[in-house]
């Protein structure tokens, strides 16, 4: 793959992302980090083919529509799921959740030929492996790990509870002073949150049908743009780095414009990353791909990784592929002015 770049020299290929805070390679305590969602996953069959997906990011949504066609003789009913990122619990929680939602935390949404269509749901939480589900709820505990009432429903119960779900691994000791009247001891929610949703498709014999889904993407966000600084280079974090996400010397040159003679930066980063290969797992590649993201204006900046990129607004740029086999997923960075 060659870098693609927005703004100032190349064509360019942007992603996502909201406006945020600036960047730095290592997450530190002023960052928050994004989740990585994708496409739709189901029981592999030979019999129906993925004629095309038609993928849309913006600064705010994903969208994606496929179109799929049976090939059999007769129809075929299978599941369909769409898996959400995992979500590790941490005594310092800084992942983006979009949505305040316990379960729909990305806001996903689908439609089948043009209609919406139910989903089932299932929520798992696990901790060093062993499925801790059933306990929590016996607790009342919310599985959510990014809603107050999780903590605040730690918070309340028995310590001989506490106690138990530390020795499990499902929750971590957090001391902190929150009222000005001394150290208290909290709880801080430690499991793995797994959340799928799915449901049964009926591809009809010989029939096409449109799969739509949108949801809003998890941005990971950090306090200042680091790998602008003149030291930069020379760290160990910075190769690695400027290959995830492709920065070529112009977009270098651009970001580092930002910088201000205190040592700040006029410029927030914004990162997103977005499941390409669940592609991957219908029969055969993709026989049209296409794939247009929008920046949002015309002064961000953005870099990513990606081949054939054409700018068709101001704004957006597109990408097609024919017979197309995703090997690699999307790591994407933008950079986005301060507020004045």
């Amino acid at each position: 793959m060659r870098a693609v770049e927005t703004r100032l020299a190349s064509t360019c290929l942007a992603l996502l992302l909201a406006a945020a805070t600036p960047a730095a390679p290592a997450l530190a305590n002023d960052s928050t980090a994004a989740l990585a969602a994708g496409g739709l996953v189901y029981v592999l069959t030979e019999d129906i083919e993925m004629q095309s997906e038609d993928l849309f990011l913006s600064l705010d949504a994903v969208r994606v529509r496929y179109t799929f066609e049976n090939h059999a003789d007769h129809d075929i009913t299978t599941l369909v799921a769409f898996p959400l990122p995992d979500i590790q619990g941490s005594l310092d929680f800084m992942v983006s959740i979009p949505v305040e939602d316990p379960v729909n935390f990305l806001g996903f949404k689908t439609e089948v030929d043009g209609e919406p269509v139910e989903t089932k749901v299932q929520q798992r939480a696990s901790a060093l492996g062993v499925d801790q589900t059933e306990l929590l709820q016996r607790l009342g505990v919310p599985l959510a790990l990014h809603l107050d009432e999780t903590r605040q429903k730690l918070d309340a119960l028995p310590q001989a509870d506490k106690d138990r779900l530390v020795r499990l691994g499902l929750a971590v000791i957090d001391e902190y002073d929150n009222d000005g009247k001394g150290m208290v001891k909290h709880l801080a929610p430690n499991w793995l949150l797994s959340t799928v949703f799915y449901r049964e498709q009926t591809f009809p014999a010989g029939q096409k049908i449109i799969v739509e889904h949108s949801y809003r993407p998890s941005v990971g966000q950090t306090a200042d743009v680091s790998f602008v600084a003149p030291e930069a280079q020379s760290e160990p974090w910075f190769e690695p780095y400027r290959q995830k996400y492709c920065m070529e010397d112009a977009f270098l040159k651009a970001a580092r414009a930002g910088l201000t003679p205190d040592g700040g930066n006029t410029l927030f980063e914004n990162r997103i990353a977005y499941v390409l290969r669940t592609g991957s797992n219908w029969a055969g590649p993709i026989a049209n791909f296409r794939l247009v993201v929008d920046k949002g204006t015309p002064k961000n900046l953005v870099s990513f990784c990606a081949e054939g990129v054409k700018k068709i607004s101001p704004t957006q740029f597109e990408v097609l592929k024919t017979d197309f086999d995703p090997q690699q997923d999307l790591d994407i960075m933008i950079l986005t002015p301060r507020e004045p």
